[in-house]
């Protein structure tokens, strides 16, 4: 039987996503399952790994039962993945505590003090900032969100699993040890670790940045192209998972640079934005842009090194969930009248504009008026504002084209009120594919295809994806006054509240 189907795994942070697709790059089919996170104290985020491949098996199962032909038509495995988790695994690969996911911001204590010191330039030390950017183009986050503070955090509070470490990986990097006993990473990946040297004809680790956090080389898994395959599937592997050992997995990437391919605006300068649980606005750009003072750059994608630019916000979807599941689900709408309350949408704290762990949420100017609809439509508002914040800045990067659209992806694009009210905040046309939670498992499979020699390049696998069922949120110009006006309060906000907000956060912290 003809080999014609990619197995392409999308590991998100509430659920595991498998698609089946074919040499055309359609979905054909897609199972996910969901898995728990854990908050074991303040600031703490967790998963266990074991649920992850227990997601995955349960998700081939479910597949095998709708393509039944799937074992003997695997043409290959490519796994994307949510960023910056820290799994410390022993030297059979199995787990040695939880995994510190991306959520997980207990560690920016440690990364304030390590990346401090005087003079003082947007909370870094100066010389400690200039070393960084020089080497990576970028810096660890303050916020304690990126792996390298988290790795140090292990060291200091959980020095038995440092100690019985033989490496700490990334999520998509423990999945791929579990698949093919082998330990690698991509660029994306290792370029968020702030520990890779990300300069033309140098790329790699950087043995002063690993030792800036005192943490041990060894423990960094060997970084390959996203078309490359570590091994095919172990026996062991295979076995559980279905499919037939040896079936070759490639490293494909982050669930960033995935996302960015999924949603064909591959040109240099063109961007998109996922909406998830978190968001990002992204795009490929010819060369390294960075915004040190908003907390945002490119890193380097697995393809060739071509730079990726990120600008992530840390809550977005979990917004929206948050007030359904507090307030038991949508309302019907508020009387026109009725202004909402301003949502300042930081609950967990912020990484863009504004890198700032002890960020919060509010809701500001409440009255007797507002209701149900006034909170669900103030928290629609606030993702779009915070959003815009961002994108002001993000538009005026040397290269960025197609200003006047933004395609979006990811669960959150499926949700209309949240999409028209980006195209009347941001004043740009929003186009949402047919499927736009599915552009992980596309992405990924774009990168198999390219493996696979099904298609020339990942580039050119994303290119042929079909647009033709797009729909497009037009802003309306009538709402152009009302959102300047809701943004001015927005930013404003920002600048009465955040020495609550940092005040508050310390002062908890001390009692």
């Amino acid at each position: 039987m003809k080999q014609d189907l990619v197995i392409a795994v999308d590991v998100g942070t509430s659920s595991l996503k498998v698609g089946l697709i074919g040499p055309d790059l359609d979905v054909l089919h897609s199972a996910d399952h969901p898995y728990p996170i854990s908050y074991p104290g303040p600031g703490c985020a967790e998963q266990d790994p074991l649920d992850w491949w227990l997601a995955l098996r349960l998700a081939l199962v479910k597949l095998s039962n709708i393509c039944p032909e799937l074992r003997a038509r695997a043409a290959g495995v490519v796994i994307a993945s949510q960023m910056c988790g820290v799994v410390a695994v022993d030297a059979e690969g199995n787990p040695l505590r939880p995994c510190l996911i991306w959520l997980d911001k207990r560690a920016a204590p440690i990364a304030r003090e390590v990346m401090g010191g005087f003079p003082k330039l947007f909370g870094y030390g100066l010389f400690k900032l200039l070393s960084s950017i020089r080497l990576t183009n970028g810096a660890p986050s303050l916020n304690g969100m990126d792996p390298p503070a988290k790795m140090l955090w292990l060291k200091r509070h959980e020095p038995e699993v440092y100690g019985r470490a033989a490496k700490l990986l990334d999520v998509k990097d423990w999945l791929l040890l579990r698949a093919t006993g082998h330990a690698v990473t991509t660029a994306d990946l290792a370029n968020v670790t702030w520990m890779m040297d990300t300069r033309k004809g140098r790329e790699g680790w950087s043995d002063t940045l690993v030792s800036r956090f005192g943490l041990k080389r060894g423990l960094l898994p060997d970084i390959v192209e996203g078309t490359a395959s570590p091994g095919g599937l172990t026996a062991g592997a295979a076995a559980e998972l279905g499919l037939p050992e040896g079936l070759p997995v490639f490293a494909g990437a982050g669930d960033v640079c995935a996302a960015a391919i999924g949603s064909g605006a591959v040109e240099d300068g063109e961007l998109h934005i996922s909406l998830g649980t978190s968001s990002w606005i992204s795009g490929f750009y010819p060369g390294r842009r960075l915004s040190a003072s908003e907390g945002y750059a490119t890193i380097l994608s697995p393809f060739g090194n071509r730079p990726l630019l990120i600008a992530t916000q840390e809550s977005a979807g979990s917004c929206l969930d948050w007030l359904d599941g507090m307030l038991g689900g949508e309302a019907e709408a508020d009387a026109p009248e009725v202004t909402p309350p301003l949502f300042l949408p930081w609950l967990a704290g912020e990484r863009v504009p504004v890198d700032d762990n002890r960020l919060r949420g509010a809701f500001l100017g409440l009255s007797l008026q507002h209701g149900r609809p006034s909170l669900r439509r103030a928290v629609i508002e606030g993702v779009a504002l915070n959003t815009r914040w961002a994108w002001r800045s993000v538009v005026r990067q040397k290269g960025t084209r197609h200003a006047n659209l933004l395609r979006a992806v990811g669960g959150g694009a499926l949700n209309a009120a949240l999409c028209q009210t980006l195209a009347d905040c941001l004043g740009i046309d929003i186009a949402v594919a047919r499927d736009p939670r599915n552009a992980g498992v596309r992405g990924a499979a774009a990168i198999a295809a390219a493996a696979l020699g099904w298609r020339a390049s990942v580039w050119d696998a994303a290119r042929s994806f079909d647009r033709s069922s797009e729909t497009v949120y037009r802003p309306d110009a009538t709402r152009k006054a009302y959102f300047d006006r809701r943004f001015g309060l927005f930013q404003d906000a920002y600048k009465r509240n955040a020495p609550w907000f940092r005040a508050s956060f310390e002062g908890a912290a001390d009692d």
